[in-house]
């Protein structure tokens, strides 16, 4: 399962380094993956420091530091 996340992280990464900042949303729908997957995603790359997290109102937008 680790792998996986790594994967996932891998495809997170690559679209956002592709597009910038996006609406978590948006980039779950474009990479294909589940919720809980996303946010394991997000997670393994908030925790090497690579991405940001903002909640604007109800929305949150992810993007590279």
């Amino acid at each position: 399962m680790v792998e996986q996340i790594g994967i996932n992280a891998g495809k997170v990464w690559t679209q956002l380094d592709k597009k910038g900042r996006m609406n978590v949303k948006d980039l779950r729908k474009i990479v294909k993956l589940t919720e809980r997957d996303a946010y394991a995603a997000f997670g393994w790359l908030a925790r090497e420091e690579k991405i940001v997290l903002e909640k604007v109102d109800k929305d949150f937008f992810v993007e590279l530091c």
